[in-house]
């Protein structure tokens, strides 16, 4: 079963698949690979672009929840903290193309002019490009040429596939210049950003909602709200969930006691923790780690 590699910092460990440059290609994902067809809340550095092959996906960024059907795609930006998962509970084939802003920035006026303008942008967290939308066709176009060159993967690929990437960041940058002089600062993303972090890096301790809110110097009710804006879930159920996966990893990857597992992931009380757990996973921990071992 795949899952997001996190850092505390609730950034994303990425892996590359394309030799001496940091690009990520994966032709075919689904999202029954992933426990409850859903990724943890992550964010990166990484440009990620998701193309949907079959089915639908929910995809969750920054707080705006858009729909993507068949043919479908999204590019997400720099530094954007965001999600996918199930659409109804069906699953959903998608092809999954990542690139550091770094394989753009060989020319440093470059870079200040065209790239930099782009990522840092508030106003860009994503751009959306549905299958019947204008300048859809090159953004199809950079995909199934991505797919093409890192399964082909010939001599000097590498070369090709910077070549594909500049041109899809030409085409984002003449399709949106005309909103980088209207660029607005959004101080709650960043302090979603850091309470988000916060979790991640204390969820075995007994946190509080005051806890949360304190890491981001707010009060707890500015914290539900962003939550809410971001998330779409208070602050202690975001933080029940997160204990949970990181609970259902350990089940797997470990051989602690239901009891030491329940209690390192920040339970006080292991019948919490099985009634949490049912509710979350449809079973026991321990039925859950008799059947995925098997």
């Amino acid at each position: 079963m795949r899952q997001v590699q996190i850092m505390p910092d609730a950034s994303e460990i990425v892996h590359y698949s394309c030799p001496n440059i940091p690009v990520f290609v994966q032709n075919d994902d689904k999202l029954s690979n992933y426990p409850e067809k859903r990724a943890l809340c992550h964010w990166h550095k990484d440009i990620e672009l998701i193309f949907v092959i079959t089915g639908e996906m929910n995809y969750h960024i920054n707080g705006k929840s858009i729909l993507l059907h068949e043919k479908d795609c999204v590019i997400i930006n720099s530094q954007q903290l965001h999600y996918g998962y199930a659409h109804r509970d069906f699953d959903c084939h998608f092809i999954c193309i990542r690139f550091h802003p770094n394989v753009l920035g060989g020319n440093p006026g470059i870079y200040q002019k065209y790239i930099l303008p782009l990522i840092e942008n508030s106003n860009l967290n994503f751009f959306l490009y549905k299958k019947d939308s204008r300048n859809y066709l090159p953004v199809k176009e950079f995909v199934d040429q991505m797919v093409s060159l890192n399964a082909e993967k010939k001599e000097a690929c590498e070369l090709e596939i910077l070549s594909r990437i500049h041109c899809l960041w030409r085409a984002l940058f003449c399709e949106f210049a005309h909103l980088l002089q209207k660029e607005t600062t959004s101080d709650n993303q960043d302090l979603q950003k850091r309470m988000v972090s916060y979790i991640y890096e204390n969820y075995q301790k007994d946190l509080t909602l005051a806890q949360i809110a304190a890491s981001a110097n707010i009060s707890r009710s500015k914290c539900c709200m962003i939550f809410r804006e971001y998330l779409q879930q208070p602050p202690v159920e975001f933080l029940n969930r997160y204990r949970l996966e990181m609970s259902r990893r350990l089940l797997l990857d470990s051989q602690s006691s239901i009891t030491q597992i329940a209690f390192s992931c920040g339970f006080n009380h292991l019948s919490y923790f099985s009634k949490q757990f049912v509710q979350q996973y449809g079973c026991t921990p321990t039925a859950y780690r008799k059947r995925n071992r098997t």
